[in-house]
């Protein structure tokens, strides 16, 4: 569900704009506050799958429109306040359609740079139900490239197929899958 209102909230002295965050990431920004982890710097982004090298995001998209963001069909595409794209899996995932790729006039984004998402997924097994003896198939069911396997009945594992697409993660009730951005040395 999307918030629809224009207005700041202060909850747990965290002052957020609402407008911008569905429940779920709205809600988890105020635990994480309580936590003391809120306000964090993240210096490494998870990209669109089409760069070939890190730098150049800070280097051309800072002059860049941004319209990479506006032609994302699952409008997971972001731009930080350098000015360059990073995904949010709030509640979809990337389809790797191309379209930023292709709107990107400065080459940051490229087609032929197509690849994996910069990430690692792995299911957190002391959170997931099916790994506590709950039958739960929500991460497998919307897996786009079949990438995640059971063994036996209870026990979900990502495989190779993975393309961290990221739409296992808002499927999960247990919030049990993990995300790792991979740093991109190139």
């Amino acid at each position: 569900m999307r918030i629809k209102t224009q207005r700041l909230v202060k909850v747990f002295g965290l002052i957020t704009k609402v407008d911008s965050l569905n429940r779920r990431e709205l809600f988890s920004s105020f635990g994480a506050s309580l936590k003391g982890e809120a306000q964090k710097i993240n210096t490494t982004f998870l990209r669109p799958p089409y760069f070939k090298d890190e730098a150049l995001f800070l280097k051309e998209c800072l002059a860049c429109e941004n319209r990479c963001d506006t032609v994302c069909e699952e409008d997971i595409i972001k731009i930080s306040k350098d000015g360059s794209p990073y995904i949010v899996f709030g509640t979809k995932g990337c389809t790797f359609c191309d379209e930023c790729a292709i709107v990107c006039e400065s080459g940051v984004l490229d087609v032929k740079y197509k690849q994996n998402i910069n990430a690692s997924i792995v299911i957190n097994k002391s959170k997931c139900f099916s790994w506590n003896h709950t039958m739960c198939f929500s991460c497998k069911d919307p897996c786009l490239d079949n990438a995640i396997d059971f063994q036996a009945m209870f026990m979900p594992l990502i495989n190779d197929k993975c393309t961290s697409c990221g739409f296992c993660i808002s499927r999960c009730p247990a919030d049990a899958i993990d995300i790792k951005v991979i740093k991109n040395d190139s």
